[in-house]
């Protein structure tokens, strides 16, 4: 049986946003975006994504590595999503006035997000993660350019 050190750091940290007025359907689609992936690769998809829902998930990310930083002394390029999940929260009712004296009741969904970053450095069974990198194959050979107008094309023949 193996049993944890005491002397062991906390690896994970996390960051919690309440009652963000969106559907949570609506930062579930972004939120697989960011999953698993590096610190710095997921500001960088949240940057560059059209989704209203990025901006709050961007602050919480960097609230979350900001956690890090202060309660774990970790540097930021080791930092990994390890968790990212999206709950619903409360719906917010209310009324509008309609024509003929009628009301029209209106919806306003909220949701919690919650960010929990790990430590990369801190654990022994992950190996350096770089989905940057370049690829390891090499081309071998690679297409001489041919110019057709001198190399005697069809347009050389009268």
């Amino acid at each position: 049986m193996l049993k944890k050190k005491k002397t062991e750091k906390k690896k994970e940290v996390y960051a919690l946003g309440q009652h963000i007025s969106m559907s949570a359907d609506k930062a579930r689609r972004v939120i697989d975006q960011i999953r698993g992936r590096s610190y710095e690769e997921a500001l960088l998809i949240l940057e560059l994504m059209p989704y209203r829902a990025c901006f709050p998930i961007f602050k919480l990310v960097y609230s979350a590595a900001a956690n890090a930083n202060y309660n774990m002394a970790s540097n930021e390029a080791n930092l990994v999503i390890s968790k990212a999940e999206v709950n619903k929260g409360p719906t917010i009712k209310r009324f509008k006035p309609r024509a003929r004296g009628r009301s029209y009741p209106i919806t306003k969904p909220t949701c919690h997000i919650t960010i929990v970053m790990k430590d990369i450095s801190l654990d022994d069974q992950y190996i350096e993660i770089d989905s940057l990198k370049k690829p390891r194959w090499k081309k071998k050979h690679t297409a001489a350019y041919r110019d057709m107008y001198s190399s005697g094309g069809i347009w050389d023949k009268k």
